[in-house]
Parts: structure tokens; sequence; C-alpha cells
């Protein structure tokens, strides 16, 4: 018997998920028949392809090998679709992003509105979440990270530069005492990322201030920026979270600041999928773009350069 696509599809989903549930969700089916389409295939192969565990559904040898040929399958039928749906300018069906959260939360509302205005058939989901996503198991189409992986069948262009900047809220520094120089910080309180979960070191900056740990602390920079709008301290935010914020305020801008950069990774083989490639395009224009009005609205930001270069890693 000849394995089927859709036989793959679910090899694919439990492999990269690691149990027959998360396959289910990542594909809207129910476990069972998740399980029932392993058993097909396993038998059409004539081959155990997972080892079940309380840790979930490992890979046999067998699946092992199968994985890049299923991967192959799964490339050709998305430039299948992707020539059937390429007629005309319009982008149409469903693209994931992962970003830090800071950048889901802060940047990609501005950038992304205008791309789905202009195609009505497109669905953009963008997952923020505060960690490295992995592209390899299809956790997204494409992520934003904030520093370049140097591993991988992936590609990696830097999109822009940005500042993280130390701010805190009106309220508080109307009550606190005058902070004029970097070591007057030491009687303040500082929020930061929970230090045990700090994800990248370009997010460990608290270091250059100085404080070992922050008396108030998330694995959000979200929800630190919450606190610090709250009036709970001072924390180091991105300088484009500052735009139209008239509750905050830049605190020793002459002093401190640090320049981080965005960099948009994709699979290597993603490449030929059109729709993707030119979402991508229309994402790296976006964000440049947001940023050039955020160092417009930032009297105090320093400009930066933006290099364009792709870099494919094997």
């Amino acid at each position: 018997m000849t394995p089927s696509w859709d036989d793959l599809r679910v090899f694919l989903a439990v492999a990269r998920q690691g149990s027959l549930s998360g396959a289910g969700t990542a594909l809207k089916l129910d476990p069972a028949t998740a399980g029932r389409r392993i058993a097909r295939l396993e038998e059409a192969l004539g081959a155990p392809l997972f080892l079940k565990s309380p840790q979930g559904y490992a890979l046999t040898g067998a699946g092992e090998r199968l994985m890049p040929h299923a991967e192959e399958a799964e490339q050709a039928v998305t430039v299948a679709q992707d020539a059937v749906r390429g007629q005309g300018d319009r982008l149409s069906g469903t693209v994931r992003i992962g970003a830090p959260d800071g950048c889901a939360n802060f940047l990609l509302p501005q950038v992304l509105a205008p791309i789905v205005d202009a195609h009505p058939g497109l669905e953009v989901q963008v997952v923020a979440l505060p960690r490295v996503f992995n592209l390899n198991r299809r956790e997204a189409d494409m992520a934003i990270g904030v520093s370049a992986p140097t591993a991988g069948r992936l590609t990696v262009q830097k999109v822009v530069d940005y500042q993280l900047v130390l701010a805190a809220a009106k309220t508080y520094l109307a009550k606190a005492d005058r902070i004029a120089r970097q070591e007057d910080l030491r009687g303040h309180r500082l929020v930061g990322y929970i230090p045990e979960m700090i994800f990248d070191k370009e997010l460990d900056y608290l270091g250059d201030l100085g404080v070992e740990r922050p008396r108030m602390a998330s694995n959000s920079v979200a929800v630190q920026y919450h606190m610090v709008r709250q009036g709970a301290g001072l924390a180091v935010v991105h300088d484009f979270a500052l735009v139209g914020d008239s509750a905050m305020q830049r605190v020793l801008p002459e002093a401190f600041a640090l320049k981080r950069s965005f960099y948009l990774i994709r699979h290597a083989d993603d490449a030929r999928v059109r729709r993707l490639s030119q979402f991508s395009d229309l994402l790296v224009e976006g964000m440049r773009r947001q940023m050039a009005k955020v160092r417009e609205g930032l009297t105090d930001a320093v400009p930066s350069e933006d290099a364009g270069s792709t870099e494919t890693f094997r």
C-alpha cells in the first residue's frame, strides 16, 4: 500500500508535537483519528514509526528515516498550493509568525494592520512567546528573533535596529528621588526579566545598570512595561513602545541606550513558496517603515543603519 499524503501529514504533526493530542490540535483532528492514521501508515510501511513513553511520542529509527521524505512531500504540496493560489497580487491563506512579546505587543500590530487591509483573503496569526521558536518543528511559518541563529536549515535576514532605553511613569518620577546619573538608580526599584527565565543573551541587560536581580520581574516584557506604567519603578523598555505614550518618560537618555536588532528567520526550503516570500517582503518593509516613524517621534533616538542581507545556514 502506498502511503497517502493525509497520513504523512499526521506523521509530521505527531513527530513535531510529540503527542497525538498535540497533532490533533494542530490539524483539527481528534486524537483517536490521528492514532488510526499513524497505525495505517505503519501498516503500509511495515515498520513502527514511534515509541510511546510517559514523555510522549518519539521517532523510531524508521521514523527518523521517513522524516526528511515526509518533509519533502510537505514542501511539494505547499509549493503546489502556492502555484494555484498565486494568481494575481493578492495574498491569501494563513501565515503564522513567532515573535518575542515586545515586538508582538508594541510593533507588529501597526505593521500587520495595513498588510491585512490590502489582502482580504490573508489570515495572519502572531504567536507571542518569550522564547526562541523552533521552525524545524513548524511552530510558525517564520519568526522574528533578537539574535541570529547559526545552525539549522534557516535563512536569516536582519530587518531593523532598535534601542532599549530606561523609562518610568511620570507619576513615579514626580515623587521619587532625582535621577541625574546612573549611580542614582541604586535607590530605585528596577523591573525586569526573571533571571532564570531569560531565553536569549540579548535580553540580559540589567547587568549594564549594575543590577543583579530586579525588585519586580516577569518573563513577559509587556507585563514589565505595564508594571512600570502603573508606577512600580523603572525598567529597560523598547524605544518603539514609548511612542505616543504620554504617561511614560525616558530616564537618563544621554547616558543609557542599548542597540539591538530584529532578524527575520525562515526555513530555507520556504524560499520556493511565493506566498511566504511575498509576505516576508511586506513584513520587512513594514517594520522598517514603522521604525523610521519611531525615530521621527522620539527626538532623542539615535539613527541606526539597517542591513538587508540574507544569510543561509545549513
